[in-house]
């Protein structure tokens, strides 16, 4: 029995992984951390409030687990400037590995995006490499990135892009083989079924998934 930590258990993966490693036999405790109090009735989770993530630090001992589960991402739309999104994107998540791996953490696993490159011409994807590098060196026995492109799932917030993309998704998905098929919109919860299978690989690796191999994986 396992004990799993999940920092951006909110977003639209982190909620369905919750309620995926809550109902799992492999966990015995699984902790989250937010911004705002988290109810869930469920024996098993334990919530911690972090009311400001730039004291991350301030809470360490709440990093211990075996497993960490980054699910951290936010939008230059939301964040409003460059300087909010690389702390979120970046920095949030990478000290929050640093913490877990001082504090035991083995296996990390994060969300990351298709197209993340630490030398992208686009600042979004350039972040996202950057994050995969930083935790690809820090030195712990198993890294799984996970790069999903466009999320599909039910949003509190309407994202006029997802939505178009669901739709054509479900109109012209048919379109995405071959080469295209990277380029497919994933579920959600397919990504968070994904990370719930690869975490029970018990071999240390550091291994990255594209998009169509986390359809295969967690599409079951």
């Amino acid at each position: 029995m396992k004990k799993a930590l999940i920092i951006g258990a909110t977003g639209l993966i982190g909620t369905e992984l919750l309620s995926l490693l809550l109902v799992s036999k492999q966990y015995s405790e699984v902790k989250t951390i937010t911004r705002k109090p988290l109810t869930h009735e469920n024996s098993k989770h334990k919530n911690t409030v972090i009311s400001d993530f730039d004291h991350l630090s301030d809470y360490g001992s709440e990093f211990a687990a075996d497993e960490l589960f980054i699910c951290l991402g936010t939008t230059m739309k939301q964040a409003k400037s460059k300087q909010a999104f690389y702390k979120v994107d970046f920095e949030y998540a990478v000290e929050a590995a640093r913490l877990a791996k001082q504090h035991g953490v083995k296996k990390v696993l994060a969300v990351s995006a298709i197209g993340a490159d630490c030398d992208s011409m686009f600042y979004y994807n350039r972040v996202k490499g950057q994050m995969e590098d930083a935790l690809r060196n820090m030195g712990l026995p198993s890294v799984i990135l996970f790069r999903p492109s466009l999320l599909l799932g039910d949003r509190e917030d309407l994202r006029y892009g997802e939505k178009m993309g669901e739709w054509i998704a479900k109109s012209f998905g048919f379109l995405f083989i071959g080469k295209l098929k990277i380029m497919k919109p994933i579920h959600a919860k397919t990504v968070a079924k994904a990370m719930v299978k690869e975490a029970q690989n018990k071999d240390p690796l550091v291994i990255t998934f594209q998009s169509d191999e986390i359809h295969e994986i967690g599409y079951y």
